[in-house]
């Protein structure tokens, strides 16, 4: 079965890759999606593809947020009274789920790479969250869809490429191996455009597009499928330059957002990298 209907794939091909907006989807009773499936699926992963913490948290945190004290088979399967918020990292791992989003990518690839060219590391991200668990102000290298499963939540997204939302000191300490959560301050939520997502809707976001997530009363899955893209790779190449530059007293431009390429510096940081310069 088409789980993107004609009607969002056309929006899709409109928008990608760099307007977010919503999708619908026919992804409703996926066996492999269940409360007692994802908690096997924790199992399968690896250690470091797991993440899970309180969901009791700001919109703004410093650094990664406080465990639970659960185990995350206990945090998934009591969800509903855990106030907890996890994230289950590269499901692709296990067979079954590399089926899954490959199923789903394919449906998209079309538009995709007549955009963006070669689908690049698809990957594919479970998050289960408590009733009005808060993922505090963050952003992702991937294009992303976030597709809603049960319960909703709101997704607030801020203009990518903005350095009043995330400034390009913070860009870069990303890409040189920082944190991904962002400086919050209450001045910045006028400039941000929630999506409310409910089962059966999606949202697109655009590489780097800061945003932060509130769940609804509810407790909630969700399903995120990524890939990546030679821009995308350049982007966040040309932004570890920057942070080169900058380390040594220069003020680089920001990278250029699609479809600027950036090749130039995404070269230049390839080339330090291999002659063992690429630090301070």
């Amino acid at each position: 079965m088409t789980v993107f209907g004609q009607e969002s794939r056309d929006l899709f091909a409109r928008s990608y890759p760099e307007v977010p907006h919503k999708l619908g989807h026919y992804l409703a009773d996926e066996p492999r999606l269940t409360l007692d499936a994802l908690a096997g699926l924790a199992s399968q992963l690896p250690v470091e593809s797991v993440e899970y913490n309180r969901g009791d948290l700001p919109i703004g945190v410093d650094g990664k947020p406080a465990p639970n004290g659960l185990t995350i088979e206990d945090t998934i399967r009591r969800i509903a009274e855990s106030d907890s918020w996890a994230v289950l990292k590269n499901i692709e791992q296990v067979p079954a789920y590399h089926d899954l989003l490959v199923d789903l990518l394919e449906e998209l690839r079309p538009v995709i790479e007549s955009r963006t060219g070669p689908m690049l590391t698809p990957q594919g991200y479970v998050f289960i969250s408590s009733p009005n668990a808060v993922t505090p102000y963050h952003f992702d290298p991937e294009h992303n869809i976030l597709l809603q499963l049960t319960g909703t939540k709101v997704m607030t997204q801020f203009p990518a490429g903005d350095p009043a939302f995330a400034p390009d000191t913070v860009h870069e300490s990303y890409h040189l191996g920082g944190p991904r959560e962002l400086p919050w301050d209450d001045t910045l939520a006028k400039g941000g455009t929630p999506f409310e997502l409910g089962p059966q809707e999606a949202v697109y976001v655009p590489v780097m597009a800061p945003h932060f997530v509130r769940n609804g009363p509810a407790s909630s899955i969700s399903l995120s499928i990524t890939w990546r893209s030679e821009w995308s790779y350049a982007e966040a190449a040309a932004r570890c330059f920057n942070g080169s530059l900058r380390q040594r007293g220069f003020a680089p431009k920001a990278p250029g957002r699609w479809p600027h390429s950036n090749r130039g510096k995404s070269f230049a940081w390839r080339v330090m990298r291999q002659l063992g310069a690429g630090g301070a």
